[in-house]
């Protein structure tokens, strides 16, 4: 009978812990006096932002804010829009050492229909570690093999992957051959790449397995289009999950995601791209595109780029190289957005835009490369990227520039739900913050070496 009471009081001591925590909420919200940052239509000062439901209402100096709306006075405080990572493994692996919590990458190297929406977990630790850093919502990626999988877009918010699903940006991953240079890169351990004794030979091999791939492909969709423009008296051909997944991108409706970095793959990718005819594609990473910036800019090629807190790819190379890139490939005329390639520290998306800021790009750029111009790549900035009149409420509120180590987050909005400021990093702050609560003695502190 003790037990039975002792876990009866157990259960009611945690529901009762539960319904106390902050739960995050959507309704009518008027952010005032704030500086708003709204990338598309500049900077609003001392103004007003209003948020109803999932969505932006109202922006401006002279608002209306509707009555019995949740006031949130702005005053010294900055507003905007919240970032978007273009390229991580976020909510796809939990710890790198245990291989159960670790969906990047499936078995075999032609896998396309495996869609990482389907594997993302919302419950991972690192996502609302990440959301408090201003990221609301990212790119998740699988990795491995020459088709890896289809990447999906999310925002850092929900209960279910579906509810976390940012539109309907989905991109195919390829990853490129590495093509022997003889720069001394390696490609980060690409497809085809790595230690082997005959780099060409390697290569040569690779590139077939990817044209015999694409060719079936091409195939399959002629094959399909002509079954559905006449399927009278024909049997529908036979169904492949694989090849049927590499169609919407054969058909224009969904972009091809190419990772790839170095210079000559950089280069081979371009010609590729072109002979093969695909109206939808980015490249992905481009460590080594400030190299060929001008040839990406003239095949009018998207890049998401990143990670910027890297070492250069080359030892020759400056220092600055990997900070610089994304910022000379900008000025040549290439359309960028800004990746950090993490998983667990995807939070770091700012400082890598702040250093792409300094190195070159500018501020109100490196702003624009974590906003709205990935959600122009990807069709989405109907509803991402900006703070705009009729788009997602995705934002937060900061005491300063994001860019910045020592700028704080105090408020985060997505799908216009006010997600509570809260993440295991601050509960292990809090906890270690006054080590003597609760002692009748403060622990007596030593000076060094005794």
């Amino acid at each position: 009978m003790n037990l039975i009471l002792t876990i009866v009081l157990g259960f009611l001591s945690f529901v009762q812990q539960q319904e106390q925590e902050p739960k995050a909420r959507q309704g009518t919200y008027a952010i005032t006096n704030a500086r708003i940052e709204t990338v598309s239509n500049g900077t609003i000062e001392n103004g007003t932002i209003v948020i109803q439901g999932d969505r932006i209402i109202a922006v401006g100096k002279n608002v209306a804010i509707p009555s019995g709306a949740e006031i949130i006075d702005g005053t010294g405080l900055h507003v905007y829009p919240g970032m978007i990572d273009s390229g991580t493994s976020l909510g796809l692996t939990e710890i790198g050492s245990v291989a159960e919590t670790d969906d990047t990458n499936e078995i075999g190297d032609i896998t396309p229909h495996m869609d990482a929406l389907t594997a993302i977990n919302p419950n991972a630790t690192a996502i609302p570690v990440t959301r408090l850093s201003g990221v609301t919502t990212v790119i998740a990626e699988p990795s491995g093999g020459l088709f890896p999988g289809t990447a999906a877009m999310i925002n850092l918010f929900g209960y279910t992957a579906e509810q976390m699903q940012a539109g309907n940006a989905k991109m195919l991953v390829l990853q490129f051959p590495v093509k022997p240079s003889g720069g001394g890169f390696g490609g980060g351990g690409g497809f085809g790449g790595g230690g082997n004794s005959d780099p060409e030979a390697e290569y040569k091999k690779a590139m077939d397995k990817l044209n015999e791939v694409w060719n079936r492909a091409e195939l399959y969709n002629r094959i399909e289009e002509a079954y559905q423009a006449n399927p009278q008296g024909k049997e529908r051909p036979v169904y492949a999950p694989e090849m049927d997944a590499i169609r919407p991108v054969l058909l224009g409706t969904r972009t091809l995601m190419v990772k790839v970095d170095q210079e000559a793959a950089i280069l081979a990718a371009i010609a590729w791209v072109k002979e093969r005819k695909i109206q939808k594609v980015v490249f992905s990473g481009v460590s080594e595109g400030w190299r060929v910036a001008d040839k990406l800019a003239e095949a009018g090629i998207s890049c998401l780029v990143g990670p910027m807190l890297a070492t250069p790819t080359r030892g020759s190379d400056r220092y600055d190289r990997a900070y610089a890139n994304v910022g000379l490939m900008s000025q040549a005329g290439v359309k960028v957005a800004i990746r950090s390639g993490e998983s667990e520290n995807v939070r770091n998306l700012p400082f890598n835009a702040g250093f792409a800021a300094a190195y070159g790009m500018g501020k109100e750029a490196a702003l624009r490369a974590v906003t709205l111009a990935p959600a122009e790549m990807f069709g989405i900035d109907n509803d991402f990227g900006s703070l705009t009149v009729g788009k997602k409420a995705n934002l937060f509120i900061s005491d300063g520039d994001p860019f910045e180590t020592s700028t704080n987050i105090l408020a985060l909005f997505i799908d216009g739900f006010n997600v509570p400021i809260e993440s295991r990093h601050l509960d292990l702050y809090k906890e270690f913050l006054n080590r003597d609560s609760g002692r009748l003695k403060p622990v007596e502190v030593l000076p060094a070496g005794n």
